[in-house]
């Protein structure tokens, strides 16, 4: 079987949600299936490591599609010709875009639908695509895997689609993610936080990600007395003019550290933490949960859709428009050895819930189906 695959979201240092899905999901794909052949098609230079085993071939096709316009370019016009000229049986695209023009038997995942949730969070043109075409796609496609039931059940109810066409396979946590001892929490503490304590957000900076509530709760807690700080951690996405400006006009700016994901091991600055602080609006999974939890870290983390899905009862949930809510969630983990006790061990259960062994497994086997079928 040729399987082609959309990986044009993996860069080397940019390994955020979507792109370490892929790499997960390819990486297993590949090596458990060393008698297929599989094609890689990026939109600019890869590097090598992307490339898992001798049967993965890497094809660069033109244009680089990071702009709405280019995005039909490379999916209605480039794909489908590549597509044709390497022989494709099925078209596994895991970044919930496609190509209407092709005919090839394709497999989407669908992270989530947020841009119907929140389209005001999202640049006009960008919204503007994905509302005339993620519809589209998703008719196309003639089979989607969601990554939660949170996410099935908006696809059904907003696009009216089967719920025979949708497998839930869960995201999972990389194996990099663990525990630290307490003098690598003093030295990791030492580094980015003067020695104290800190709460963490980690994730990709942008409305959707609530980090205006979070500074304000954040400075509610601080009002109590406490010497901790905040460490957000991620790219700068989009729309940020606002939440830059909180930052700047914080009564704790000093207590406040931003910080690059490029510049030193995530996984360190994680679980040296007092707690992670997850409380987006909205998500479709929400794998920082999954990363503290193997960290072995506490979680507070909105009441709603996919992130409740997840947390079950291993997290504090918060109401995540109600500050009030986030800071005393945030003073409970401080000042509560009991709950924090709880929901540590809540979480080291929790996580064992997931695996990228069993999500590539399910995805494997659809592009079968859809193989067998065509």
């Amino acid at each position: 079987m040729r399987i082609g695959v959309n990986t044009r979201v993996l860069l080397k240092h940019r390994m955020e949600g979507v792109a370490r899905y892929i790499y997960e999901i390819t990486k297993r794909m590949v090596l458990a299936h060393p008698e297929d052949e599989f094609i890689f098609f990026f939109d600019r230079d890869y590097d090598d490591e992307f490339l898992f085993a001798d049967n993965v071939t890497g094809i660069i096709v033109a244009p680089q599609a990071r702009h709405p316009f280019l995005w039909f370019t490379w999916f209605e016009m480039s794909l489908p010709k590549v597509l044709e000229k390497h022989e494709i049986d099925v078209f596994y695209s895991p970044d919930t875009y496609l190509s209407l023009r092709s005919d090839v038997p394709t497999l989407l995942t669908c992270h989530d639908l947020a841009y119907l949730h929140y389209p005001k969070h999202i640049p006009l043109l960008v919204r503007n695509y994905y509302k005339y075409y993620f519809p589209k796609f998703h008719e196309r496609a003639d089979h989607i895997m969601a990554v939660s039931h949170s996410t099935k059940k908006d696809i059904v109810s907003q696009y009216g689609i089967q719920e025979d066409k949708i497998t839930v396979a869960y995201n999972a946590c990389a194996e990099n993610f663990n525990p630290l001892n307490s003098v690598e929490k003093v030295n990791i503490r030492l580094e980015i936080s003067d020695g104290k304590p800190y709460f963490i957000y980690l994730g990709s900076i942008h409305p959707r990600k609530n980090l205006v509530r979070l500074i304000d709760a954040f400075e509610q807690f601080c009002d109590g007395g406490v010497e901790h700080r905040l460490v957000i951690l991620g790219r700068w996405a989009w729309n940020n003019d606002v939440i830059a400006a909180r930052i700047s006009n914080s009564r704790y700016l000093q207590r406040i550290k931003l910080m690059d994901e490029v510049e030193g091991d995530i996984s360190n600055y994680l679980a040296a933490a007092d707690a992670l602080v997850y409380v987006s609006l909205f998500e479709g999974f929400g794998l920082p949960l999954l990363e503290a939890m193997q960290c072995q870290v506490p979680v507070i983390t909105s009441n709603r859709g996919a992130l409740k899905e997840i947390a079950s009862d291993a997290a504090i949930l918060v109401d995540p428009e109600n500050v009030v809510e986030i800071s005393h969630a945030m003073q409970n983990i401080v000042s509560d050895v009991d709950t924090k006790d709880r929901l540590i061990h809540a979480g080291k259960l929790r996580v064992k819930d997931f695996s990228w062994d069993k999500a590539a497994t399910e995805t494997y086997q659809q592009i079968s189906k859809l193989y067998q079928t065509n």
